[in-house]
């Protein structure tokens, strides 16, 4: 009914991303399966931008989609509400910043990555290649055995293949690879054409250091 098209719907003030509305970034299959996720049924539903943080520190795993019939991650769900509240980008460098949640770290520069201008991509992300945190990546290749079965997350249960990532390999493939987290990733300029045009300095420079100077003043 109307209540289950408002949780699906973009709001209202959507602005066109990559000339498209941005939940529309996430291709079609996989957003049917995130709509009739129980994840996404009982926690994305009401989910606002201040409350969506509040799930993304629940986090304890990336990936897209997992298991035979590519059942959807809950951090894939979180980047698909993104994508429809399309927060305001203080609130994702918020995300980007937080050094305690490395899984709101994470989805923040995935997000940032599908929506931002290039220019932004690369200052906000390129500082995150200094951060050499684990990461539990789902593969969901391999059927686990008992032993490894987690009885608190049954849909885990079947599908407990993980690895371990590394955050700075993890926003080193976001700037070089077509697709992360079974999503297909929006054209991103080399960052030496953006050099050459003018758009980027090289080399590289931390913006989130230059903003946390800015704030240091500010006091």
């Amino acid at each position: 009914g109307g209540r289950g098209e408002m949780a699906n719907a973009t709001v209202l003030d959507a602005v066109s991303v990559h000339g498209t509305n941005p939940q529309y970034l996430l291709e079609k299959i996989l957003r049917a399966k995130i709509y009739n996720d129980n994840y996404w049924k009982e926690h994305c539903f009401a989910l606002t931008s201040e409350t969506l943080v509040e799930h993304a520190m629940e986090l304890d795993h990336i990936g897209g989609t997992f298991g035979g019939n590519k059942k959807p991650t809950p951090f894939i769900c979180l980047l698909l509400k993104m994508l429809q509240l399309q927060p305001e980008k203080d609130i994702v460098v918020e995300f980007l910043r937080n050094e305690e949640y490395k899984y709101v770290r994470a989805l923040g520069a995935v997000y940032m990555r599908m929506v931002g201008k290039p220019v932004d991509v690369y200052n906000y992300l390129e500082p995150l290649l200094n951060d050499y945190r684990k990461l539990r990546y789902i593969t969901g290749s391999k059927q686990a055995s008992h032993v490894d079965r987690d009885t608190k997350k049954p849909e885990r249960m079947a599908w407990a293949g993980f690895e371990v990532r590394y955050m700075d390999d993890f926003i080193d493939q976001l700037l070089t690879e077509a697709e992360n987290v079974d999503v297909a990733m929006p054209v991103l300029p080399k960052r030496i054409a953006l050099e050459d045009s003018g758009v980027l300095d090289g080399p590289r420079v931390s913006i989130l250091d230059q903003d946390l100077e800015d704030d240091d003043k500010d006091e």
